[in-house]
Formats: structure tokens, C-alpha cells, sequence
């Protein structure tokens, strides 16, 4: 077996097993950000309330949740995931897509993730082997999945995910994990980072409306800084062209969400994917090639 077959081998067997976490992480992190905003919110009220010589707020009431605690369950009925209920994929066939306890469904978004995130080791570790360059791509991949799903359920790109993703790919092009210079990196997550701001700005001051959020120009950046500079056109226009396409059927069919718009990160990450699959040149040659251009 050939080092490209051993590494896409470990590639598919580790993404299913990162695939399983990122679902935790898809689903909590969100949940994690709102009590922790919660959290500000009312030491903020209690500061207010002392300086007024008024009585504390009461203190919020509920479970505390991170990515480890508490144990995965079943939101509908509350049945405890045992751990062979957790196999990534396998338990998904075996459970027949539903809970073991109330039998009600298991989305098929779980073993999707799982999959997809097999799909896209086995071809990190593949191209690039068992090497420090073909596990930053496996964490690139990692993150713009983690990313494009949250942004698609919440309209939110956390910090936590987009600012570690940008300073990674700055990281791994100073250490020549990447076919980037490092100074084509830095122009990158530069420049993507400008790019929409002043898009932001431009749309705001026309319109008096917010165009996009601040987690987009953080994803656009890091992307940037894995691609260099010289990426950024084909991901954006990639990204915005299907972006429109996707958004004209979705308020066709009356799909779209309150206020009419749809996250931007899902589709930065789509074209992010295709430059890792493809590279930036060759895959805008195929987008243009497909719009018949």
C-alpha cells in the first residue's frame, strides 16, 4: 500500500472520529456563547443595581453546558447516548436513524458531518501525507466545516473557530506547511479582512443596513491567509455568485429567514472547500466553466 492509500486509510478513520466531536461542537458552542453572554449580561445589571443601592438581579437558573458535560442525550426524551449508541455512523444504521429510547428521529445531519468530515481528511492525509502539512489542512477543513454549519443554523462565526483558523494559516505558511509565503499569507488575511470591511462600510452608508456580519470578514481573512492573496477573488466571487443563486431559489420557494437574507460564511467556506479540492486558478476555471463562461 502506497503512502497516499496509508494516509487516506488513518485520514478516513480519524475524520470519522473528529466528525462525531464536531457535531458536539456545532451543537453546543452556540449554547456556550449564549450564557456566557447571558452571564455579561447580568454581572452588567448586578453593577447597576449595587451603584443604585437596589437589590441584585436573581441569578439565572439552568444547566450549565461545555463541550464535554453533560453527557449527550436525546433532547426529546432526555435517554443518556451510551457509548455504543455513539459509534459514528455505524450506530446511526444500526439505531435506524432513530433514538433508542423514544424512537423519535435522529437528523441524518450526524452521520453527514461524520462522513464529510471522513471525505475531507482522506484527502488531506492522502495529498500531503502523514506530515505536519497534511494535518493543518485536516484542522483547516475541520473548522470550515465547523463554521459553515454553525453560521447556516445561527447566522453567528465564532471567534473562537474564525481567529485560531486565521492565526493557524499564518502559523503554518511561516513554517512552510503550505505552498503560501508567508508574506502572501499575511497580504491575504489582510486584504480579506479589508475587503469586506469596506463592503460593510459601503452598503451601510447606501442603505442604512447591516449587509453582512463582522464574522464574515474574519472567515474571508483566514482564508486569505491559508490561500494568499491571490485566491481571494475566485473564493469571493465563487462564493457570492453561488451565494445569489442559492438565495433567488430560496425566496422563491419562500425559504428564506425573517428579514430575507441567508448567512454568508456557508458559502466563503463552499468556495474555501473548492480551492482545497481544486486549488483557487483551476477552481475558478471550472465555476466560470459550468455558468458556461
Amino acid at each position: 500500500m502506497s503512502i497516499a492509500w496509508e494516509g487516506a486509510a488513518l485520514g478516513g478513520v480519524l475524520g470519522l472520529l473528529i466528525g462525531s466531536f464536531l457535531n458536539v461542537v456545532i451543537h453546543r458552542l452556540p449554547r456556550i456563547m449564549e450564557q456566557q453572554w447571558a452571564d455579561e449580561c447580568r454581572q452588567h445589571a448586578e453593577e447597576q443595581a449595587l451603584a443604585a443601592g437596589l437589590p441584585a438581579p436573581a441569578a439565572a437558573i439552568g444547566e450549565r453546558i461545555s463541550l464535554s458535560a453533560p453527557r449527550s442525550r436525546c433532547p426529546h426524551c432526555g435517554h443518556a447516548i451510551r457509548w455504543y449508541e455513539n459509534v459514528p455512523v455505524l450506530s446511526y444504521l444500526a439505531l435506524r436513524g432513530r433514538c433508542a429510547g423514544c424512537k423519535t428521529g435522529i437528523s441524518a445531519r450526524y452521520p453527514l458531518v461524520e462522513l464529510a468530515t471522513a471525505a475531507l481528511f482522506a484527502f488531506c492525509l492522502g495529498k500531503w501525507g502523514i506530515s505536519p502539512a497534511g494535518l493543518a489542512w485536516c484542522g483547516f477543513s475541520a473548522a470550515l466545516l465547523t463554521l459553515a454549519l454553525i453560521d447556516w443554523d445561527t447566522t453567528l462565526l465564532p471567534d473562537d473557530i474564525t481567529l485560531p483558523l486565521l492565526w493557524a494559516g499564518l502559523i503554518a505558511a511561516a513554517l512552510r506547511w503550505t505552498d503560501v509565503p508567508l508574506a502572501d499569507a499575511v497580504w491575504g488575511a489582510a486584504a480579506g479582512y479589508l475587503s469586506l470591511w469596506l463592503v460593510f462600510w459601503a452598503f451601510k452608508l447606501a442603505t442604512g443596513k447591516d449587509g453582512m456580519g463582522y464574522g464574515d470578514f474574519k472567515l474571508f481573512a483566514a482564508l486569505g491567509a491559508w490561500f494568499g492573496w491571490q485566491a481571494l477573488v475566485p473564493i469571493i466571487l465563487a462564493a457570492s455568485v453561488i451565494g445569489a443563486i442559492i438565495g433567488i431559489v430560496m425566496k422563491f420557494r419562500s425559504q428564506l429567514r425573517a428579514g430575507g437574507y441567508i448567512p454568508f460564511g456557508p458559502f466563503l467556506a463552499g468556495a474555501g472547500f473548492a480551492a482545497l479540492l481544486f486549488g483557487p486558478q483551476r477552481m475558478l476555471e471550472r465555476f466560470l466553466g459550468l455558468l458556461g463562461l
